[in-house]
């Protein structure tokens, strides 16, 4: 049938060449509008919701849940032309049955013959270089909106009150769904309290979309929560307790014995693991290690903490360090650096997109900080706090983890003193900060209790040999020893 339109996954990414299935939004005979969101993707390098391009009546799902599948293969169809019929037909002959009318006939107003492939071309009247609109219709964010001059349909509601639907989520914002109950003498019921709750989800719970998804990341029950927020939303800190507490009760419980368990290796774990085999046998590494005293450099966090500019951020000794490895960089540029096999180049890269690993619950991400050598020490440190938020919300964009050339990895928050980095692909160089430990140290000829840490330097012995990588981990380590001496220094 003419009026059945196959959406196909798109290439949400720079060559990505399949995706995951992760949550549909929609089920067969739902009403979809135009850019409604449908479907929530995992690539292998972040989260994508996929907007729907045309408007109707979801007629099948192609790919299940949970399934991988390539590039441009179709996963749902839509019948175009059912978007009024089906609903006003419901509507008539199922007065009964809660349906979703209001839904389906407002979405009569979206045009919804247009089709990703078949766009119409601009009316011949349309003035030179302007693409914001063809046949009268908007430019959105995928094929075209309705015509400006189509004018808004509504069938005549019936004079009863009768149930609302929950309505599937058009957006990543809450929607307010009223509900009401005719009493059984035929009274008016009084106006309830409209309460405001994420489309599609339980009633009665209040949660922000992010702290949704970081309860279905983590496998919590969102529903069995006691709200610590305000009106008894649902917080970030709930969800995190109740990961905790099962975590706890999980490593409480006896091993099962016997048997086996197979996981998937899906989305950013199997893009991970390709990467780091990738880079670790045909990058020959070279890990060296330095153990130093960076008492100066917590007590300079502390003072920092009570500056007015650093009241609204959280920051900790990342932020040094990712200063001292930028004014290292600045003093050996090739460690900042890419080996080019085809072109038989070293591409020396005098921007830094300094990326910061973050274990989520998909897995190892590196999003970057574009031209963080450009940046003051606040603009860097609301950088740094806005990247980790994103990464644990698991919202961290493809191009936050594109074209990254030097990466920071801190094992020390899990406790552990360093490690031996593999170089991630497109880079030269990664450091590794180990946890900072009060511990006996010889301080001006006397042992004295000091904060110490070990920082751990991998990198492409091509490119940087023993020398200059010694270098450049003695200028990071001098700069943590004593921050203010190395800054002034500078000035």
């Amino acid at each position: 049938m003419a009026s059945l339109k196959q959406f196909k996954l798109p290439d949400v990414g720079e060559g990505l060449t399949e995706a995951d299935i992760v949550r549909w939004y929609v089920k067969p005979g739902d009403v979809v509008t135009q850019n409604q969101t449908i479907v929530e993707i995992e690539t292998a390098k972040a989260l994508v919701e996929l907007p729907c391009p045309f408007a109707g009546v979801v007629s099948e799902l192609l790919v299940a849940e949970g399934s991988t599948v390539d590039v441009g293969t179709p996963i749902i169809i839509v019948d175009v032309a059912a978007t009024a019929g089906s609903a006003a037909v419901a509507s008539t002959d199922a007065p009964d049955e809660p349906a979703n009318t209001l839904a389906s006939t407002e979405a009569t107003a979206t045009g919804a013959s247009s089709e990703v492939d078949a766009l119409p071309a601009p009316d011949a009247g349309d003035e030179a270089g302007s693409d914001s609109s063809a046949n009268g219709r908007t430019a959105v964010l995928v094929g075209y909106g309705p015509r400006n001059d189509t004018p808004v349909r509504r069938r005549a509601r019936n004079s009863a009150p009768r149930p609302a639907a929950p309505a599937r989520p058009a957006h990543a914002w809450p929607s307010v769904a009223p509900t009401v109950a005719t009493p059984s003498n035929g009274a008016h019921p009084e106006p309830q309290p409209l309460r405001t709750e994420p489309a599609g989800s339980a009633p009665g719970v209040l949660a922000k979309p992010p702290v949704r998804k970081l309860a279905r990341d983590l496998g919590i029950d969102i529903q069995s929560l006691r709200g610590s927020g305000p009106d008894g939303a649902i917080t970030r800190s709930d969800v995190e307790a109740a990961a905790d507490t099962s975590r706890a009760e999980t490593a409480a419980r006896p091993m099962p014995r016997g048997g086996e368990e197979r996981i998937p290796i899906r989305g950013v774990r199997k893009a991970t693991a390709q990467a780091m085999v990738s880079s670790a046998f045909s990058v020959p590494h070279v890990t060296e290690f330095t153990t130093i005293d960076v008492t100066r450099t917590m007590r300079a966090v502390n003072r920092l903490r009570e500056l007015p500019e650093f009241a609204d951020i959280k920051i900790g000794p990342l932020l040094l360090v990712a200063k001292a490895i930028l004014l290292a960089l600045d003093n050996y540029p090739m460690v900042n650096s890419v080996w080019d096999d085809r072109n038989e180049e070293i591409v020396v890269k005098h921007y830094v997109n300094l990326g910061i690993a973050a274990a989520t619950p998909r897995g190892l991400v590196v999003p970057n900080i574009k031209n963080a050598e450009a940046l003051s020490l606040v603009q860097l440190a609301r950088s740094l706090s806005s990247l980790t938020a994103t990464a644990r919300d698991g919202r961290t964009s493809v191009a936050d983890m594109q074209n990254g050339t030097f990466t920071i990895t801190n094992v020390g928050i899990f406790g552990i003193d360093t490690g031996t980095p593999i170089i991630n692909p497109g880079e030269a160089a990664i450091l590794a900060l180990g946890a900072i430990r009060e511990q006996p140290w010889v301080h001006r000829g006397r042992v004295r209790p000091r904060w110490v840490t070990t920082l751990a330097l991998s990198f492409d012995h091509r490119i940087i040999d023993g020398e200059l990588g010694s270098r450049f981990l003695r200028d990071v380590a001098m700069f943590l020893e004593d921050p203010a001496s190395s800054l002034l220094a500078r000035l």
